[in-house]
């Protein structure tokens, strides 16, 4: 059974395992992968381990808050990492205007670093992460949660607490400054292919 399955069928682990950790272990090992694949794209290998890690402690220590109604498990874990990701932001815009200037480094040292750089590579051309860079927070959520994350408008309005019409506003506005930016190139190809490739 996929627990991103449907609202019903991954609340399941939370709603019915509260204090099992064994059950909320089953939640992390479905979804711990795919987070810090999200978390690592936008913050870099480093800091993702802890911000991945305090997705999930805080998702433990507040699954009693959990609302199936409102979102999925996935969307839910997403709305967590995205919000953590927000506290980094400055380090962020960072890491994507420094892509934007010269690329990652592919010298860097140790074997996750270099395999976070490629991964890096691949999904961020230079003018791309200047781009993205350049984003007001809120729209650069909204489109790496759908490119990156691979999130639908629901999920994308469920894992920001925004309505599903903010969701489309903010990455269509976000698709317009990417364009530009990109002299005409369709930015949302852009990031899937880079994500694929």
């Amino acid at each position: 059974m996929s627990w991103a399955a449907t609202s019903a069928e991954d609340a399941g682990p939370i709603r019915y395992g509260l204090d099992d950790a064994e059950v909320f272990g089953t939640v992390f090992d479905a979804y711990f992968g795919e987070v810090h694949r999200y978390v690592a794209q936008r913050l870099g290998a480093d800091s993702a381990e802890d911000v991945v890690a305090d997705t999930f402690l805080i998702a433990f220590r507040k699954r009693a808050q959990y609302d199936p109604a409102r979102a999925t498990v996935r969307s839910w874990l997403y709305g967590i990492a995205t919000k953590l990701v927000g506290k980094h932001r400055r380090q962020e815009a960072r890491t994507l205007r420094a892509l934007g200037r010269h690329g990652p480094d592919l010298d860097a040292p140790g074997h996750e670093d270099r395999v976070s750089a490629q991964v890096s590579a691949q999904s961020l051309r230079p003018s791309l992460a200047a781009a993205l860079a350049e984003l007001h927070q809120r729209d650069r959520d909204v489109v790496q949660l759908v490119a990156l994350a691979g999130l639908s408008h629901d999920e994308v309005a469920a894992a920001l607490g925004i309505p599903y019409g903010t969701v489309a506003s903010r990455l269509n506005r976000a698709r317009k400054k990417l364009r530009a930016a990109l002299g005409g190139a369709n930015p949302m190809l852009a990031l899937e292919e880079a994500d694929h490739g």
